[in-house]
């Protein structure tokens, strides 16, 4: 690595053979931090605006010169995603050396990107730039595998936790690799010791490059930023409406003391003494205890209460206001929940519900705040761009309305989900807005959290905090959108004596905890005191072999079982190896998840299985198993919960009438305990369930034994054979000509049990059904314009020869 010739200005630029020439300025501790990292699995830690990318573009140089292969980088978002793509292709050449069998080229994947596209560009590409889950449910379909990734970039890696599909992708890495490595970075990792460690547990890290601005080699390229705290007064009406939400609290907190449970009061009342509460609440219900269900619904109250106390002293009256209507009209409503419905008919909620009604502008000075500030800015610097974080979408939306009624030309930057009213920006759309406020088409972008990760928008001069938060890595995320390329100025806005306060204070503390952690990290690294192993759980795991110095401690984990499974599973559970009809080399998915279930431990579990999967976006069910099988699997409050608030045996039967074998699952400890529900109603449904409808419940503790057992249904599906070949039909004794003619008609693309009924009910045989022209078809009540063109088509449709 050495470095160009000096420009004009006297700027130094690196020297690569794969880094375009007076692209990447040349920083020592960049280059150190980057030849270091080739070495074993790293973890870098960098303030925002020191050049974790830049890191990442210089090991990827050095990687591919190396030893070629492909290189995948991931990041959470997808505009995070398109902005590396776009530093990576203005900057980065590609290797001359085996483009045939590596590809060539730059690919980016996300959820927008179609299937078979992906497979292809995979093939064909040598970066790639993705978000995590795309690449782990193509993973798990058997679409491609990173046995060919030489490097894994993996940003903002602090989410590399619990089930975070960074987790999954860093183990499966570490397993198929031929020769991996990974390169994990992030700004703010977090301020517990455990955290970190579990971090660098999952992604494998062998390495830890920490700098901090206070490092000689990096002080040079700090830019100065002013952080200013703005006191805001709560207004009189506000704080009257706090003075009645904290009166509902104490009165619920008495509720509950004078039930036996522990209790704060109510300006004590913290997320962790709300945790502690529900804990004790949980034994209690374990206990059988009569009053905890009372108990939890009070706690619910007490939830809804809390956060209507954050909203008046954080966000404003016409925040706090929309918010009071809403419980209103949850309460009023027929399907409202018991906490909604006894905070409604209490006498000081109706009277603040009504005084809120009278207010008729904003009463909170931070909009007028951050007006004053923003309009400011733009008249001293019209060509700055200015960020306002705030943490919730309603204040987003109507602090981007007050500034353009106000002359100041400013779009909101939200995530993709549609809630209430609100509906959602498209990654499309993300990237666009993005695009715009680099190019300075706006100057004013007012984001929620998913702006707070690593953009990079080099004229940002002036952010905001519209509120404090209590988390060091959301504050520090929040911060490092300015003093990037130049100074910049932060204002944070706090509403005195109120959980602002708090929150400002709670941050500071986990800052300076988080940056003692981190170099406790490093000096561990540093002596060698890491032993990072990555444990493989669940049936026929790999073999686990990798590099010298790269998988320590990998090991593998066979399933162990009773030899008289094997006519069940296809597996000898002797040795893990397939018996005879186990198909192992069968192209077909022996098991179809549905696409949202991607994010499940099952889907991750049944992949170290072995088992052929895929991923489809399912009308019914949430797997599909063969021809015949469609399981639902519920957890067992969300069991309870779907029945109560929304139609469970609708759900469940719209799955029987298109299976021809339903299955239920039911994951989890005590159904009969997760709400106060009388127990004769949860045993009516499971009746009506399994009786009624035919369908088999099965129950499971845990998403490991969910797909233990989905493994085994797949397996014992996979060998139904009649003289060796699947037989396409079910394998009943019909009692009836009706039930054989039912059979028949549903079979058709689309039908069902339901709507065969229908039709044959209409046209009166299979004849006639077959024989009916669309039009005739479309015309049945039920019988929508697709499924009569599924029937027209497929009742004429020839049989194709082998």
């Amino acid at each position: 690595m050495q470095s160009d010739a000096v420009d004009n200005s006297g700027v130094k630029y690196v020297s690569h053979p794969l880094i375009r020439p007076g692209s990447l300025e040349e920083r020592k501790y960049q280059i150190a931090i980057a030849v270091h990292a080739t070495e074993d699995n790293t973890l870098v830690v960098l303030p925002t605006g020191l050049g974790k990318t830049a890191v990442a573009l210089l090991v990827t140089a050095m990687r591919l010169r190396a030893c070629g292969g492909k290189i995948l980088m991931m990041a959470p978002t997808k505009p995070l995603v398109d902005q590396h793509l776009k530093m990576f292709s203005d900057k980065l050449i590609e290797p001359d050396g085996d483009r045939e069998a590596m590809g060539s080229g730059f690919a980016l994947f996300t959820g927008e990107t179609p299937t078979d596209e992906r497979k292809e560009m995979w093939k064909s590409s040598r970066v790639i730039f993705a978000t995590p889950q795309v690449i782990k449910n193509d993973i798990i379909a058997g679409r491609y595998s990173l046995k060919d990734v030489s490097l894994l970039i993996v940003d903002e890696c602090h989410r590399a936790v619990g089930n975070y599909a960074y987790v999954f992708i860093a183990e499966e890495y570490m397993k198929t690799g031929k020769n991996p490595l990974i390169l994990a970075m992030t700004a703010s990792p977090g301020s517990k010791e455990e955290k970190l460690m579990d971090v660098c547990y999952a992604l494998s890290v062998k390495i830890v490059e920490t700098r901090t601005e206070e490092n000689a080699d990096v002080k040079p390229y700090i830019h100065e930023r002013e952080i200013k705290y703005v006191d805001i007064t709560l207004p009189p009406e506000l704080e009257h409406a706090v003075i009645d939400l904290k009166k509902l609290l104490e009165m619920r907190l008495t509720g509950l003391g004078e039930l036996g449970y522990i209790v704060p009061s109510a300006d004590k009342l913290t997320m962790a003494a709300l945790n502690s509460i529900n804990v004790q609440i949980q034994r209690k219900i374990a206990e059988r205890n009569t009053d905890a269900f009372l108990a939890a619904s009070v706690h619910a109250e007490i939830m809804k209460i809390r956060h209507a106390v954050t909203l008046a002293e954080s966000q404003g009256s016409e925040i706090l206001k929309a918010y009071l209507n809403k419980l209103s009209a949850e309460g009023m409503s027929p399907s409202g929940t018991k906490a909604s419905q006894r905070l409604c008919r209490d006498e000081i909620f109706i009277s603040l519900l009504k005084e809120t009604d009278g207010w008729e502008y904003e009463l909170l000075p931070k909009f007028g705040k951050t007006f004053e500030l923003v309009s400011t800015q733009l008249e001293e610097y019209p060509e700055s761009r200015i960020i306002i974080f705030a943490n919730y979408r309603d204040t987003v939306v109507a602090l981007c309305d007050y500034l353009v009624k106000r002359g100041i030309d400013a779009r909101k930057f939200i995530g993709q989900a549609s809630k209430d009213s609100v509906k959602g920006l498209t990654q499309k759309k993300q990237i666009e807005t993005l695009g715009e406020f680099r190019d300075g088409v706006f100057k004013v972008l007012i984001a929620t959290s998913v702006g707070e990760e690593g953009l990079d928008v080099p004229s940002t001069d002036l952010v905001i905090f519209y509120e404090s938060v209590p988390s060091e890595v959301r504050s520090i995320q929040r911060k490092g959108r300015t003093g990037r390329h130049g100074s910049g100025t932060i204002y944070v806005l706090i509403t005195k004596g109120t959980t602002d306060e708090t929150f400002t204070h709670v941050s500071r503390v986990r800052e300076k905890a988080m940056t003692k952690g981190i170099r406790s990290l490093s000096a561990t690294a540093a002596s060698g005191g890491f032993i990072v192993t990555t444990p493989m759980s669940g049936l026929g795991s790999g073999n686990g072999t990798a590099d010298k110095g790269q998988n320590a401690g990998l090991h593998n984990v066979q399933h162990i079982g009773q030899s008289s499974i094997t006519v069940f599973t296809g597996v000898n559970a002797e040795n893990g190896t397939a018996v005879a009809g186990a198909h192992q080399d069968n192209p077909v998915p022996l098991v179809i998840a549905d696409d949202r279930e991607g994010s499940s431990k099952v889907v991750e579990a049944l992949h170290r299985s072995g088992i052929s999967m895929g991923f489809e976006r399912l009308e019914f069910g949430d797997y599909a198993i063969g021809d015949r099988i469609l399981v639902e699997r519920k957890t067992a409050r969300d069991f309870t919960d779907t029945l109560v608030e929304r139609d469970l045996i609708g759900q469940i039967k719209r799955m029987a009438d298109a299976a021809i074998k339903p299955v239920l699952i039911i994951e989890g400890e005590d159904l009969y305990t997760q709400r106060n529900l009388n127990p004769n109603a949860i045993r009516g449904a499971l009746c009506a369930i399994a009786i009624g409808m035919g369908v088999s419940i099965f129950y499971t503790k845990t998403p490991e034994e969910t797909a233990d057992l989905l493994y085994v249904m797949a397996k014992r599906e996979d060998n139904s054979t009649e003289g060796g070949l699947k037989s396409p039909h079910f394998h009943k004794t019909y009692r009836s000509k009706r039930e054989q003619l039912e059979y028949i008609v549903s079979a058709f693309p689309g039908t069902g049990l339901k709507n065969a009924r229908i039709l044959l009910g209409h046209f009166g045989s299979i004849e006639n059904i077959v024989n009916a022209t669309e039009e005739e078809l479309r015309a049945v009540s039920g019988i929508g314009e697709v499924s009569a063109k599924k029937i027209y088509e497929t009742a004429r449709e020839r049989y194709p020869e082998f």
